[in-house]
């Protein structure tokens, strides 16, 4: 029988929803905590296939998850195309800024990023071997918008103040860096799909910073450009594309992009969703992950909430954005309890 998730991609409504839980690799199980203090620093751990693919594994054994997404960070990419990836305990990414027209052309061709990015083939090849045959494998990078703020700040910010100033004042210089990513994005993603991936996932984490028709330029349209180049190579590969708290935006974002499924964060409701996403297809999501960290009667409450509302279309649940490391194992537990008795 075909695995549960692609059966929901595909469009099929399903009496349970398949479940997984983006970054259910990590800080909040102790057995990551122990592996990622073998691997020495994150990055280590993620060019390490064995150890990233342990990682991986990990929430599979501890709770049967529907799917397995491979353990890797969106900074992975830019960091093969030549700026400088760093982690500052405690802090979080920082990079070498990418912000003037002959940075752009001075990152490396396209081509070129295999030869960083091969343990990240590695980690998906063993992971093809080694998870249950009824698990399915989901490979992801991050959408270009998303990519290219971390490339211009060199960092994380809350309101992406230094992407946007670059846009709005050299937008060639902005549209060429996201033009890079973008083709860059397509190559990476499908070494993914040739070493095993059976999915790929599009994170663009700051979509819902982009306004009007910034939205559709840089948002929408490198989307469609990726999902289209995918479809081309690979015409059976399901896609989810997640512009995380694009609000009205998400209306159509399907059919626009090409994606087969639509992930949805949790500053919506799950009966929104319904209404104004879901009739295009599948859609993911939207528990709020803060239920991870407090549980209780409120979290079952929730979580029928959510499948109640994806009842009649096709519907992955999930977390309306990744699980947070002050999270309760136990609550994940409770989680999928729900969600497969509900």
């Amino acid at each position: 029988m075909t695995k549960t998730i692609l059966r929901a991609l595909a469009g099929e409504t399903l009496p349970t929803p398949p479940i997984w839980m983006m970054r259910q690799a990590g800080r909040y199980l102790p057995e990551y905590r122990a592996t990622r203090a073998q691997a020495g620093d994150f990055l280590s751990l993620c060019y390490n296939p064995e150890l990233a693919a342990e990682v991986t594994l990990q929430p599979i054994r501890r709770y049967g998850f529907d799917a397995a997404i491979l353990f890797a960070d969106i900074l992975l990419l830019p960091q093969a195309l030549g700026p400088k990836l760093w982690f500052e305990t405690g802090e979080g990414p920082r990079m070498e800024t990418t912000v003037t027209m002959d940075q752009v052309r001075a990152l490396k061709p396209v081509e070129a990023i295999h030869d960083t990015l091969s343990p990240v083939y590695e980690t998906v090849r063993i992971l093809s071997r080694e998870l249950p045959a009824e698990t399915t494998l989901i490979g992801f990078a991050g959408a270009p918008w998303t990519v290219a703020t971390y490339m211009i700040a060199g960092r994380g910010s809350k309101d992406q103040g230094a992407a946007h100033a670059l846009k709005n004042t050299d937008r060639a210089t902005f549209s060429a860096l996201i033009d890079r990513i973008t083709d860059a994005t397509v190559e990476y993603l499908s070494e993914q799909v040739k070493a095993g991936a059976e999915v790929v996932k599009l994170f663009d984490s700051w979509a819902g910073s982009l306004k009007g028709a910034d939205f559709e330029d840089f948002a929408v349209a490198p989307t469609a450009k990726i999902i289209a180049a995918m479809k081309a190579r690979f015409p059976d590969l399901p896609i989810i594309a997640f512009p995380r708290e694009a609000g009205s935006g998400y209306i159509g974002f399907a059919r626009k992009t090409g994606a087969d499924c639509v992930a949805l964060d949790n500053s919506i409701t799950p009966e929104w969703g319904a209404e104004n996403v879901q009739k295009d297809g599948c859609v993911q999501g939207n528990l709020a992950p803060e239920h991870m960290v407090t549980g209780g009667d409120a979290l079952v409450r929730e979580a029928r909430r959510v499948v109640d509302a994806f009842r009649g279309g096709p519907h992955i649940f999930n977390l309306g954005h990744g699980i947070t490391p002050e999270a309760d194992p136990e609550n994940v537990k409770l989680m999928i309890d729900t969600v497969r008795g509900a």
